[in-house]
């Protein structure tokens, strides 16, 4: 197999963290070219306006889904022992979290994955944002801010075998391939409405086909390593945020692992998009008021990340592709917040001060290529 030839080659770490460089690699290079972004699926759904967000974030997640459950069913893949259903979760952080997690990515009009790319792409308002987001999170797992996060956590949570979504409703590895394979279907029916072009729903399938890999290649690598603990994982940014982050401020010599090598992967893949399609352009703050908004909606995802235990990615796609309760709670929460804090203080704004157009556009420059067809 490719992970033993990967050990036989690197040893146990790096053969770990070059799984996670390639997968973020690609998942840098698909998330770039299709636009994948939660929050833009979130703004045009509640703005009724069709401009292929909502078909791009409905491939990915249904790919991950479909593909994951296919995974578990055919033998190769046990998430049985993954974070997310064999430790005991929070459903007030899964709540609380979501809801801030939300908030701050209509903030700093992007989440966290979002931000990487296009940082990557020379967007310096997404790499501070970035940068914020990485510390707070880190502050949150075990800083200054981790007290609160841990008193939120602890109003509500749930043992471990209350955990599996499909346990819980006697659907099984079957039922989750049929509800992957329901969503496929609502996005091939978008995508046909929209006319979504091929870097649209190419590349949203791209991403999810790399949720669903990083499991299997995780479990894969744990089961082939002796001496590393590798935890089954799949993509995430806000734990892995942190870690880069004490990475570059820790002394030299600290060990390696699969999260290590994501974010960096995920970089260059963008990287390699922009420079390929000619879209890389140093971009900056028009404001001190923009600043402000930037830097409080990537305080707000970096705590609440860390409080629901993942992401936009880590909790809405790769969390809800192993059925995860608590993902399922996260990814509400931040759909509703999103969706109202989006009407509260960014649609009314645009209606007083953009002139009537056939499609308003809801998203900022870096965001307004879209893949439907006008």
């Amino acid at each position: 197999m490719l992970i033993d030839r990967l050990i036989d080659s690197f040893g146990e770490t790096g053969s770990v963290t070059l799984l996670g460089a390639g997968i973020g690699l690609l998942f840098g290079f698909f998330a770039h070219r299709s636009r994948f972004c939660l929050r833009s699926a979130v703004i045009e759904f509640a703005r009724g306006t069709r401009e292929g967000k909502l078909t791009v974030w409905l491939f990915t997640f249904s790919t991950a889904v479909l593909l994951t459950q296919a995974f578990v069913l055919l033998g190769w893949l046990d998430v049985s022992g993954a974070r997310q259903l064999s430790a005991r979760g929070s459903l007030s952080g899964a709540a609380v979290g979501g809801a801030m997690f939300g908030v701050g990515m209509i903030l700093a009009r992007g989440c966290s994955s979002r931000l990487l790319v296009l940082a990557a792409q020379g967007n310096l308002r997404a790499l501070l944002s970035g940068l914020v987001f990485a510390v707070t999170a880190q502050s949150a797992l075990s800083g200054l801010l981790s007290p609160l996060r841990l008193a939120i956590a602890g109003w509500w949570t749930v043992d471990a075998g209350t955990r599996d979504v499909l346990a819980l409703t006697g659907l099984g590895h079957v039922g989750g391939l049929v509800v992957g394979a329901a969503w496929l279907l609502a996005a091939l029916v978008w995508a046909h409405r929209q006319h979504v072009r091929f870097w649209g729903w190419f590349g949203a399938i791209g991403v999810g086909v790399m949720v669903a890999l990083a499991w299997l290649a995780t479990y894969h690598a744990s089961r082939a390593s002796f001496d590393l603990v590798v935890p089954v994982q799949s993509l995430s940014f806000t734990g892995p945020a942190a870690d880069m982050l004490m990475l570059v401020l820790s002394p030299p010599g600290q060990p390696l692992k699969f999260d290590l090598g994501l974010v960096p992967g995920v970089a260059v893949g963008a990287l390699l998009s922009a420079l390929l399609w000619r879209e890389w352009k140093l971009e900056g703050f028009q404001g001190g008021r923009a600043m402000r908004r930037y830097i409080a909606g990537a305080l707000l995802m970096g705590f609440g990340g860390m409080l629901a235990g993942g992401c936009a990615v880590g909790a809405g796609v790769s969390g809800a592709a192993v059925f995860t309760l608590t993902s399922f709670v996260t990814l509400g929460a931040m759909w509703a917040a999103a969706a109202l804090t989006d009407g509260l203080l960014d649609r009314g704004d645009e209606a007083r001060t953009t002139p009537p157009t056939p499609v308003t556009q809801a998203f900022d420059p870096e965001m307004s290529a879209s893949y439907a067809r006008p």
